[in-house]
């Protein structure tokens, strides 16, 4: 009884060390290595970090702390990160979160259209007169 006892022991040890699953799944179960991955913290509240996968992603982002004066702190926070879409498309996406906040570009983000030109003719045009609208503003109610 004690020799199985050992045996099973020694066999469950064994098997423990060999991960069940070595990689955490992606969204359709696959599981990817990590190629390359660095991190890197400073006690100003600065870091860094960066990883590399075997199917194509790659990421990349810095932040520090920024002072604002009597308004406080904010963390200004650069990255990027880029994969292969289904189709085979290369994305990259840019992006920069500060003050300002979040703003993200890449080639594959939709753009607004065009402002088309009779309405920019009529912007142009009310610049160029404000004294049309002025009494408008200047109505005085007496009593």
């Amino acid at each position: 009884m004690k020799f199985i006892l050992v045996v099973l022991g020694l066999v469950s040890v064994a098997t423990a060390q060999f991960p069940r699953y070595p990689y955490p799944p992606d969204y359709y179960g696959r599981r990817y290595a990590i190629l390359r991955q660095t991190q890197d913290t400073a006690s100003d509240g600065s870091y860094a970090y960066s990883y590399d996968t075997e199917n194509g992603i790659s990421v990349a982002e810095t932040g520090e702390v920024k002072n604002l004066g009597p308004a406080g702190q904010i963390e200004v926070v650069r990255g990027q990160y880029s994969y292969t879409a289904p189709d085979g498309t290369p994305i990259v996406v840019t992006y920069t979160a500060d003050e300002n906040g979040f703003r993200a570009s890449g080639a594959h983000l939709p753009t607004p259209p065009p402002i088309p030109i009779e309405i920019q003719r009529a912007l142009a045009h009310n610049a160029a007169h404000p004294e049309e609208e002025e009494p408008y503003n200047r109505r005085r109610y007496t009593k």
